[in-house]
Parts: C-alpha cells; structure tokens; sequence
C-alpha cells in the first residue's frame, strides 16, 4: 500500500517571504531611492563657494583626510574635496556663520524609518509567536496550525502492485473468512442490494497484540483494491474542546468523497470506552463528545456507499455497549494466538524473505514456539537470519530458528556473567530439579532442552519442555502435575545443600498463580464450580479482579498454600527416591551447561553409575558450609 501525502502549507513560510522583501527594499532599493548625490570639488572651489555664501555645513575628517560639505542651494547635494594647510580656515567658516561642529549625517528618508521601526519589528514577533505556537502544539501532540484544528489527519493509502493481499496474512483463516465477505460487497455492492441485504456497517478486530489486526484490515483493502484511510484512536484525543469531534466528522467526509473505501481506526478503546457516571460534570467530556459524535457518524452513513468502518483493539471489555450494538459494530471477529498450523503458515510467509538450508524443519520450531504471536514468529525469523549472519554463514538452518527463540523467550546469553563453580552447582541441580520431575510423571510435557547458561531476562538457567501435540484443554490432573514440576527446582536444593537459594522466585510466582486460578476461577477445590475472580483484561494477559468476601479471600489463600505444598511434597518425593540419578544429571548438566532432551531422557532411563552418588561431594559440602 503506498500512502498519499496531504499537501502541507506552513504559514512560516508566508513570513519568511515578506521578510526576503523588506529585506531587499532596505538594502538595495531604499538606499538607491535616499543616496545623496557626491560631488568632488578642489579647495578653490569650496574656498570660492564659502566667499560666496553658499555653504550651509561643514564636517572636516582628518582620519580620511577630507572635508564633506553641503551647500544652500541644493540641499541633497555633497561636496568632497581635500585637506590643504590653511591655517585661516577656522576665522572663515565662523566669519560665514557656517556650522562646522557636528558631521555630515544622510537622514533616512520617511519609508526606511517605518520599516525599521514598525514593519521588522512586528514581522520579528509574529515569526517568533508562531514558532512558540508550534512548539507548544507539537508538546501537546498536534504539530499542527490553528487552520488544522479540526483536520483527522487520517494517513491516506492507495492499492499498488505490492499492496497487501490475504495470502501476506497467515494463521487468520477464520478471520479472512468473515473479511471476505466484505470485501465480495465492495467489489458486487448490487448482489446484496437487489435481495435487500445490507452491509455490516462496522467490523471490530478483537485479539491479544501482535496478532495481525491491523495488517488484516489493510489486506481487506489491498483485496478489495479501494483506498483504505487508517487513523489511530489516541488521534483524535485534543486538549481544545470539541477538536476530536471536528476530527470524526473531517474524517467521514474524506471517505465519502473517496468511497468505496475502508477506514480503520486502530485501538479504538482509546475513544470508545463506556460512559460512566461519575457524578456533577461526568467523565472526560472531550472524549465523551468524540464517542458521541461517532455514534452520530455511523448512525447516518449509508453502507450502500461503500463505505466500510474497521477496528481493533485488545481490550473489548472496556468498549461502550452503545458502540457494539447491532448497527454500528456488529460484527466482532477474533484475532486469536496462531495454532500449530497457523505458526507453521506464519513462518513460512517470514521464511521467504531469508535464505535457508534445505530441508529446513519448520514443524519443529512451530512446536516449540507455543503461544507466540505473528508479531512474536517474525521477530524468531529476524533472530536466526541476524545469528546466521554472525557465525559468518549465509543461510539460516533450523538449529538458529530453535536457538531466536530462547532468545525471545528468555533473551540472549548473557556472557559477561560468569558463575561460581557452587552457584553453577545450585542451578544445575535446580533445573535437574524441574527436569526430573516432569520425566517421572504421567501426563506430563517431554523435556525438550536443558541450560545452565545465564539469559538476559534475568534466568540464570531453564528447563524447556515440549508438547507432542498441541492441547486446548488441561485436566486437573495435568495442572497438579505442572504445579509439582516447578516445585522440582526448589525441592533439589533443599535436598542436596539443606539451604533454599532466591533462584526459585519466579518459580514460586507461577506455582502460587496456577494453584490459586485452580481454586478461584477453574471450579477445582472444595468450593466447586464457583468463580471468585473475573478476568478484566482478556489478551493482555489477564488482570483479575476479586468478587468475594474478605472471608472466602482468606479461605482461598489457605488452599492456595495447601496446593502447593501438596505438590512440593509430591516433587520431593519422587526426587529422594531418585537422588543417584539426580547426581548424575547435575554432574553431566554442570560439565556440558547445555544438554538436550534426548541425553537427558538416555542418561535417565540407562542404570545407575557406581560411584556417581559421591561425585563432586566436596563441591556440594562447600555450598552447604556456605548455606549459599
């Protein structure tokens, strides 16, 4: 999509032009128009001429060795003429009643005094109050002038030969499904008018960020090959009263002139949000009179125009009902997380613009890459081609598609922390921890990969597992078993050193945040299927917010605690009955720092080593003596 500039006509530049001619009149005109004509004369002349009564003053210049003078006849006229010793000279020009004492000055003539007093002066401060002017619009986030006040500023964009089309747009197949009917309309408006079908005046995009919800609505115009005006809602917000409203309808009156035509406006929450009554004056009222004059707009457009309204936004909850009534937008479609064959789609659109090795595994890495964003996958893709290009090679092989996205998950290595052969040793046995107790139990993901590698994000190691196959539903079993695996980390140090180590912070978050939705939303507890929490924030990542007594609070933290200890309980037990192995996993992780799943799981399953219990037992009892 190629965007259409909108002429701009800043009014410094009119000042600047004023101000090139005035400053021409004065230097070159004006001075032209007010020179006094110069007249070199001898001294016999001005001797002549003072005898003669005919000199009105004199200004004698002895660093220039000249005398200037004017005469009575011709008051414009200037005489030069030289120095000569003549002692007698002063006795003349007092006998003659000449003034001698004061020099020669040119008056500026009527025109060059207005202009230096009046007219510079005035243009000085206009430029000055409009560059202040300026500032202070920029600060306030117009940047504009006061004859764009009320101007939507819309970017404006046309179809072009690499205009976005639905095939740039992967993982979104329901989503496309309910755009192409929009598109059909725009392209065969009488198939729906003959049967007395209208078009949907207002589709709204819903999903979490990075999902593809703006790229969607300007495919929607790349297929339907009409001009496409984008806006974001935070646009239209104004410190002057009533300018948001002037934006909305300066908005609607660009696209019926452009119809058919699609206009989105992107993070409509910003401006769509309820109304609430917050007693004597209300809310915010610029931004109530902005939402109202929306409502206004898309109560009287006709969808028979061609005229299509889209949206996004990541925060639905939060819209005003009257916004998301039938008539205005009535069609709400999701923009969900990508499935395992939609990340594979995804990343094969990304996978085009790099050079890769041959049989490149993209399944693999759509697996691991569970729960990311399209946004989340093109960043992968960056990652492994900017690794490629660092290793000196120049094609990117599924080992650096793997290796980005620890980098986004976890972030990049972080080599300047160097670690204590004992702390090396506590993580080592804590993500030994994690691992072990996730391969001794049922229904429990498979351990993927293994580091002791310090991350940028703060990780000092991480235990990766990966599903065999995407799941959409977690029983309750499933959880309990999830919550005994992030325990495992914790309950290794407490077994091999007698000491707990703050490494297991974020560990203890996730437990305590899977336990109490287990028993506040999920119906998993004595409680039943009862929810004390809503979720007010769906795709962004969830804020809950509590509709229980201080009571049943205080009840569901008991079993909160109760959950997790039950299952760190759990984790130890299957830990101390299998201390050897976890010796000798420790001891390998602690000497490769990285391990994969597959020498995890052999290492595992193989018999136990003789002696391996034993090993590094001097290590272990100096980490302990330390109550590191």
């Amino acid at each position: 999509m190629k965007e259409v500039p909108s002429p701009k006509r800043p009014l410094i530049t009119y000042y600047l032009i004023v101000l090139a001619a005035i400053i021409v009149i004065n230097m070159i005109i004006t001075p032209l128009i007010a020179r006094r004509a110069i007249t070199e004369v001898h001294y016999s002349k001005f001797i002549e001429m003072l005898d003669e009564g005919d000199v009105r003053e004199v200004y004698i210049d002895r660093s220039e060795n000249k005398i200037s003078f004017t005469n009575k006849s011709d008051k414009n006229a200037v005489f030069v003429t030289g120095i000569v010793e003549d002692t007698g000279l002063v006795d003349k020009l007092n006998q003659a009643g000449v003034d001698y004492s004061s020099p020669i000055v040119e008056k500026a003539s009527p025109l060059v005094t207005f202009i230096t007093s009046w007219v510079l002066p005035l243009i000085f401060f206009m430029a000055i109050g409009n560059l202040l002017s300026r500032t202070l619009m920029k600060r306030m986030g117009g940047g504009m002038n006061a004859m764009q006040l009320g101007k939507s500023n819309a970017r404006i964009y046309i179809q072009s030969e690499t205009g976005i089309k639905f095939e740039d747009v992967a993982g979104q197949d329901e989503a496309k499904d309910a755009l192409r009917e929009i598109v059909d309309f725009l392209h065969n408006t009488s198939k729906y008018t003959e049967i007395g079908a209208q078009l949907p005046k207002g589709a709204l995009l819903v999903g979490p960020p990075g999902t593809g919800k703006t790229l969607l609505a300007r495919a929607v115009a790349g297929e339907a090959d009409v001009p496409f005006f984008s806006i974001s809602g935070s646009e239209f917000v104004e410190m002057f009263v009533g300018m948001g409203a002037a934006k909305i309808r300066d908005l609607f009156k660009q696209a019926y002139e452009k119809a058919p035509c699609i206009v989105f406006i992107d993070e409509i929450d910003t401006i769509g949000k309820k109304r609430e009554n917050t007693g004597y004056g209300g809310g915010n009222d610029e931004r109530e009179q902005t939402l109202n004059q929306l409502l206004a707009e898309m109560d009287g457009f006709d969808s028979k125009k061609g005229v299509v309204l889209l949206a996004a936004t990541n925060r639905p909850e939060i819209l005003d009902p009257a916004l998301t009534r039938p008539g205005r937008f009535d069609r709400r479609i999701p923009v969900e997380l990508p499935d395992l064959q939609g990340r594979i789609d995804i990343l094969k659109v990304h996978i085009k613009k790099v050079k890769t090795e041959p049989n490149i595994r993209l399944d693999n890495v759509a697996k691991a890459a569970a729960g990311t964003s399209g946004a989340d996958l093109a960043n992968i893709v960056n990652e492994a081609a900017l690794k490629a290009v660092r290793e000196g090679r120049r094609r990117v092989a599924t080992r650096d598609l793997e290796e980005s996205i620890e980098v986004v998950l976890a972030g990049h290595e972080k080599k300047n922390r160097v670690l204590s052969d004992k702390e090396k040793l506590i993580v080592a046995y804590h993500e030994i921890g994690h691992a072990m107790v996730a391969a001794l139990q049922e229904n429990c993901a498979p351990v993927h990969k293994i580091t002791i590698i310090p991350r940028t994000s703060g990780a000092l190691g991480f235990t990766m597992q990966l599903e065999e196959n995407e799941t959409f539903l977690m029983s309750e079993e499933q959880l309990n078993n999830k919550i005994a695996v992030i325990t495992g980390g914790r309950v290794a140090e407490e077994l091999v050193f007698n000491s707990i180590t703050t490494g297991a912070s974020n560990d203890i978050e996730q437990a305590t945040r899977i336990a109490r939705a287990m028993i506040s939303r999920l119906g998993m507890s004595e409680f039943g299927m009862v929810a004390f929490e809503q979720d007010t924030a769906q795709y962004l990542g969830g804020e809950f917010v509590s509709t229980s007594s201080a009571q049943t609070r205080a009840k569901i933290d008991q079993l909160t605690v109760e959950k997790v200890q039950e299952q760190y309980d759990r984790a130890k037990e299957i830990l101390s009955n299998n201390m050897p192995k976890l010796h000798e996993l420790a001891k390998y992780l602690f000497e490769n720092e990285t391990i994969t799943g597959e020498e995890f799981m052999k290492i595992l399953e193989k018999p136990v080593q003789k002696l391996v219990a034993s090993v590094d037992t001097e290590a272990v009892s100096d980490a302990q003596s330390e109550n590191i």
